[in-house]
């Protein structure tokens, strides 16, 4: 079956929500059944869905002038499906205005096979794709993975399972926890590790791997929550999560093994300052209230939300020997932290571009850690003033360590190692003034 753009738009507009009302679907054999309601944190009725010919399971795949990897994603994926997966599913090719003849052979896989269908869309970008066709969907559960099959296979089944059962809203696939098996490049090891450190300490995510092209939602939430997503490239899935999280659903991880795609098309760089451009708009459209995040959360009626979404500040721990102490075994780990990204990063930059880069990084975390465990404040409230607050207090280190790099080159070539010492030496020299900043300014009590 082949959808062109209007039809997909048609059917997000028209078509009843998964879980609105009592629908009925009639089956190959004329008789009519009811089908059940979809409520959030009730189980799917696989059998009642397979009785009336309605898949369980929808898997998209976005893409965009794929046509020499497509035909054999799709085969692998129907045949591992056909496998393993025991109720109804489809495949749904979702072609993001491709100019080769990635639709054509999505169209004859469509004729091909029946749970196979492809959807042409005008416009670009894999967040409008996922939105409008899961809009439209009947399933009751929605996936999406990416055309390279980076990610093996059988985490397919533990990646749905608890959407099934009702135990979760979401599920990601995860590269960052210490079971999964991972082998990509270090430029984009550097940068999604860096970019979901941002994102833990920015926007206080619980989630681990924001960005892994593998993902899974239940459809009664995903008609709650995609009317308000507004990204339509690469943010769309932090966006989803955070939303998700910030209504207090449950998102299932499931580690996955995974292996880089060496000719990918994304540009990792790119890709990663329009999520941080992503990421100030999606803060400034919570804080402004655009998004009703109360009412979504009575929608979904998962609960109240944790405990460290409190907006109110716990006691501040006053002692200054125990902020000291604290504040101390931060640095460490922070150092180290830097270290690290120093070295990592002059894989593929130079040494100003990989200091400047790792400073930043463990700047940012730095600030959300002292926050926390130095001076005790917790909940959102001033929390962007603070991180604001905090990178002009990395600005002074990044100009003593700056400085001294500057330095270090006008007198010889040094190795990375002298020029990682030189730094560590200037970074210790700014933290005594660092100290006294964020206990007298960034976050002293204030009345």
């Amino acid at each position: 079956m082949t959808l062109t753009d209007p039809s997909i738009t048609d059917a997000a507009a028209g078509a009843p929500a998964p879980g609105s009302g009592e629908p009925t679907a009639q089956a190959a054999g004329g008789v009519v059944h009811p089908l059940p309601v979809l409520r959030p944190g009730t189980a799917v009725d696989a059998a009642a869905l397979d009785a009336a010919g309605i898949p369980v399971l929808d898997v998209t795949i976005p893409v965009y002038n794929e046509e020499k990897d497509l035909e054999e994603c799709v085969r692998r994926l129907h045949s591992h499906l056909a496998r393993t997966f025991e109720h109804g599913f489809r495949i749904t090719v979702a072609d993001n205005a491709s100019t080769d003849s990635t639709l054509r052979v999505a169209e004859r896989l469509a004729r091909e096979l029946p749970e196979v269908r492809a959807v042409h869309l005008e416009q670009k970008g894999r967040g409008n794709a996922l939105r409008r066709v899961w809009l439209a969907s009947d399933a009751p559960v929605l996936a999406y993975m990416d055309v390279d099959l980076s990610t093996d296979l059988a985490a397919l089944g533990p990646l749905v399972a608890p959407l099934l059962s009702g135990h979760s809203d979401l599920a990601i696939g995860t590269r960052l926890a210490r079971t999964s098996r991972v082998i990509r490049g270090p430029k984009r090891e550097f940068v999604s590790r860096s970019y979901n450190f941002l994102l833990h300490s920015l926007m206080g995510a619980g989630f681990s791997d924001a960005q892994c092209g593998f993902k899974a939602i239940r459809s009664d939430v995903a008609q709650q929550l995609l009317p308000h997503t507004l990204d339509t490239a690469w943010f769309f899935d932090t966006e989803l999560l955070v939303l998700a999280e910030r209504c207090g659903l449950r998102c299932h991880e499931v580690p996955v093994d995974w292996t880089d795609d060496p000719n990918s098309k994304v540009d990792v760089v790119r890709t990663a300052l329009d999520d941080l451009r992503g990421m100030y708009r999606l803060t400034t459209d919570m804080a402004r209230g655009r998004i009703p995040l109360v009412e979504l959360r009575g929608a979904l009626a998962r609960g109240p939300l944790p405990a460290g979404e409190r907006t109110a500040e716990a006691g501040r721990r006053q002692s200054l020997f125990g902020q000291l102490a604290r504040f101390a075994a931060i640095g460490i780990a922070s150092t180290l932290a830097y270290a690290a990204l120093f070295v990592l990063g002059r894989e593929f930059m130079d040494a100003q571009a990989s200091n400047f880069a790792a400073l930043l990084i463990t700047a940012v975390a730095n600030t959300a850690a002292n926050r926390r465990f130095t001076f005790g404040v917790l909940g959102a409230e001033r929390l962007g003033r603070h991180h604001f607050e905090g990178l002009i207090v990395f600005g002074l280190g990044w100009a003593l360590t700056a400085g001294a790099l500057a330095w270090m080159h006008t007198v010889a070539d040094p190795a990375t190692w002298l020029e990682l010492g030189v730094l560590i030496v200037a970074n210790l020299a700014a933290t005594a003034v660092k100290f006294l900043l964020f206990r007298h300014w960034v976050f002293r009590r204030r009345t």
